[in-house]
C-alpha cells in the first residue's frame, strides 16, 4: 500500500473520474485508464483482497488494521471519484456520442492508440506463447467489438445479474470496454434508462452481479500478474489492438457527412488524445 498526502488523493480522486468517464461509453475500457494512469495494479491487488479475513481481522484487531489492510483510502477515494463521473457522464455520454460522434472516438482512438504504446513498454521479454496469445485475443477483441444485438423491452432480473457479472469483469480489463459488453448483451440502454428514472430494483440488482464479477475476476488477474506478469500483459495487448475497430472515427457510412475541416479537426483530436495520454505515461514513470 502506497503512502499518499492530500495532493496524492485528489489525483486519486480525478483518475477515478476519468474511469468513470470511459466506463460509461461503449468501446472505451475503464481498466485500459486505470493502466494508463498507473494504479491497474493496485486496483487489482485491493480488489483481489477483498475477503472473508478482513471482517475476522476487524473483529479481533480493530478498525485501523482492517481499513490499512482493506486499503480503504485508496479504495474509497477512487470509488468516489468513478461513481460522481459515472452519475454525470452518463446522462450525457448519449447525446454526445449522438451529436459529436467522430470527434468523440477521434479522441478516444489516440487514447487507445497510447495504450498500446504503453502496454508494449510494459512487456519485458517476447516469446512464441506470448506473441500467440497476442494474435488471438486481437481476433477475440475484433470479433467482441463487431457484435451488435438489439436490447429487449423483457429483461429479467436474474439476466440483469448476469450482466453485472460479466461487464464488472471486462472492465477491469484493458482493452475491453464493459459499457460495451452491456451494449452486446442488450442492457446498455435498459440500464442507461433505470439510472435515469431511478429504477431501484434493477439498479441494486446490477451492483450486485458486478461486486461479485470485480472480486471473484479480480483474483484471477492477481495471480496472473504475479505468476504470468509478461504473458498477460500480452493478451491485454491483444485484447486492446483488437477494440480499434469498435472506436475508429472514420467509418464509411459517416465519411459522407464528414468536412474537409472536420476531418483535419478529427485527426487533431486523436493527436490530442494520444500525446495526453502519453504525457501521463511519462509523468508516472518518472
Amino acid at each position: 500500500m502506497k503512502s499518499r498526502n492530500l495532493v496524492d488523493y485528489i489525483t486519486l480522486f480525478f483518475k477515478g473520474v476519468f474511469m468513470g468517464i470511459a466506463d460509461a461509453i461503449p468501446g472505451v475500457s475503464g481498466g485500459t485508464i486505470a493502466l494508463l494512469l498507473g494504479i491497474y495494479e493496485e486496483l487489482i491487488s485491493t480488489i483481489s483482497g477483498l475477503n472473508i479475513n478482513l471482517l475476522i481481522d476487524l473483529k479481533q484487531n480493530g478498525f485501523k488494521s482492517f481499513w490499512k489492510k482493506l486499503n480503504g483510502n485508496f479504495l474509497v477515494t477512487l470509488i468516489v471519484g468513478i461513481g460522481i463521473s459515472l452519475i454525470f457522464f452518463i446522462k450525457i455520454s448519449s447525446k454526445l456520442l449522438n451529436d459529436y460522434p467522430i470527434f468523440i472516438w477521434s479522441f478516444f482512438l489516440g487514447l487507445i492508440i497510447a495504450t498500446v504504446y504503453v502496454i508494449f513498454k510494459l512487456i519485458k521479454r517476447w516469446d512464441y506463447i506470448n506473441i500467440i496469445s497476442a494474435f488471438a485475443t486481437i481476433i477475440l477483441s475484433s470479433i467482441l467489438s463487431s457484435i451488435s444485438v438489439n436490447s429487449s423491452d423483457e429483461i429479467s432480473l436474474l439476466y440483469i445479474l448476469v450482466c453485472g457479472i460479466i461487464a464488472s469483469s471486462a472492465m477491469i480489463l484493458p482493452g475491453i470496454s464493459g459499457s460495451l459488453i452491456l451494449v452486446i448483451m442488450g442492457v446498455y440502454k435498459v440500464l442507461i434508462d433505470s439510472v435515469n428514472n431511478l429504477e431501484i430494483s434493477i439498479i441494486f440488482t446490477f451492483i450486485i452481479g458486478a461486486i461479485a464479477g470485480l472480486i471473484s475476476f479480480s483474483k484471477i488477474l492477481s495471480w496472473l500478474f504475479n505468476n504470468y506478469k509478461n504473458l498477460t500483459y500480452s493478451i491485454m495487448l491483444g485484447f486492446v489492438i483488437g477494440s480499434i475497430g469498435k472506436v475508429w472515427p472514420w467509418k464509411q457510412n459517416e465519411m459522407v457527412q464528414l468536412a474537409n475541416l472536420d476531418m483535419i479537426f478529427s485527426v487533431i483530436l486523436v493527436i490530442i488524445g494520444f500525446f495526453m495520454i502519453f504525457i501521463i505515461e511519462k509523468l508516472n514513470s518518472n
